[in-house]
């Protein structure tokens, strides 16, 4: 009951935002009644910080799956993009689960304790990467590998999240197959070219002026 509860609640908030979702929906869509909710949950409040909790023991568990250390560092780096990309292009929900909580600036992610203990290792094998590709001499040594993470996460999250507007604003499909492949090409080139030795970017020096 409680797993059937946290799939409807699922769709239930991705659908609707935090504010618009309603118990008695979830309680309808998961076949029980309102006071099951309550019972597992204790408040509305407190079944978004279970979904919140499930969205990311999904992604620490995916993350965990991967396995590159045995892979060229320029071939494994192209396939943590992908896995990036394709984690947030088949977990829609994902993404709109966390729009809504962004809306409400992490109040819940706070409150939700169980995040905190949950791993997520793909920032720890995006670090191991780029080390093997900077000894190797394929990537430029010196990189901060959370701005790198980051930059793989909104290159991608960006264009899938708003994909209805850029559609309508552009004047094109951006959720075709050809327009999909287009873009993780494009993130790919973007973060390799980033990664390149030969193309480390130059800081110009602050005026003390």
């Amino acid at each position: 009951m409680r797993r059937k509860v946290l799939a409807a609640a699922m769709d239930e908030f991705a659908r609707r935002g935090y504010d618009g979702a309603r118990i008695e929906r979830i309680s309808a869509r998961a076949r029980t009644v309102d006071r099951m909710l309550y019972y597992y949950f204790g408040s509305k409040e407190g079944l978004f910080r279970a979904v919140l909790e499930q969205c990311y023991e999904g992604l620490g568990q995916a993350e965990q799956a991967l396995n590159l250390r045995g892979t060229p560092p320029l071939q494994a780096m192209k396939a943590l993009i992908a896995f990036t990309w394709n984690y947030y292009l088949e977990n829609p929900a994902f993404l709109c689960i966390l729009n809504s909580e962004n809306l409400h600036r992490g109040a819940h992610l706070r409150r939700a304790q169980r995040v905190s203990s949950l791993s997520f290792p793909l920032l720890s094998i995006l670090e191991d990467l780029l080390a093997r590709g900077a000894r190797e001499g394929v990537f430029r040594a010196k990189v901060d590998s959370l701005q790198v993470y980051i930059t793989i996460a909104a290159l991608g999250y960006f264009y899938l999240s708003n994909r209805y507007t850029l559609s309508k604003f552009l004047a094109m499909d951006l959720m075709s197959r050809q327009a999909l492949q287009a873009r993780l090409d494009h993130i790919t080139d973007v973060v390799l070219a980033y990664l390149s030795p030969t193309a480390a970017p130059k800081r110009q020096a602050r005026s003390r002026g």
